[in-house]
């Protein structure tokens, strides 16, 4: 039990930290997102110099997507304001596919009742708003903050 509060003060103290300096929260994940990426680049690489011999074709495609993934990876760990517009654009992602599951759901009858396609569509426009502030670091690390001091908060108070 003495484990799972240390684990909450943890959690809390670092939500508090990251709200009273937003930014800082975004590079952490930044900087292991691109590291994952560059490593994923690198494997790409590697992954298309050896099959450059069997299919030339998908030797190239692997080589041009380990150089993206390297040069993505790159601008990760050193431009926080990239990994904000990236997660920004994933969320907007969902958030149209929500509405359009939404739709779908509304015209075709799928689901039972009406309430399950009208949720997803709200659902999706409130994915959209929360894409259009993430796209800014500051708002990002914020949420991380956030996300950090109600887990923090609810590990407290499980039992």
């Amino acid at each position: 039990m003495d484990r799972k509060i240390g684990s909450a003060l943890v959690l809390i103290v670092l939500g508090l930290i990251i709200i009273a300096f937003p930014v800082l929260g975004v590079i952490p994940f930044g900087v292991l997102t691109g590291l994952a990426v560059l490593f994923l680049g690198v494997g790409l690489i590697a992954a298309g110099l050896t099959t450059l011999d069997d299919s030339r074709g998908m030797g190239v495609v692997e080589l041009t997507l380990g150089v993206l993934a390297i040069i993505l990876g790159i601008g990760f760990i050193f431009n926080p304001s990239l990994f904000s517009f990236v997660a920004a654009v994933f969320v907007f992602i969902a958030g149209l596919f929500l509405i359009i599951s939404g739709i779908v759901s509304l015209s075709a009858r799928v689901g039972g009742n009406i309430w399950t396609g009208l949720i997803t569509i709200i659902l999706g426009i409130v994915y959209l708003l929360v894409a259009i502030f993430i796209a800014n670091p500051f708002y990002l690390g914020l949420l991380i903050g956030l996300w950090l001091l109600i887990t923090g908060i609810m590990m407290l108070f499980q039992k």
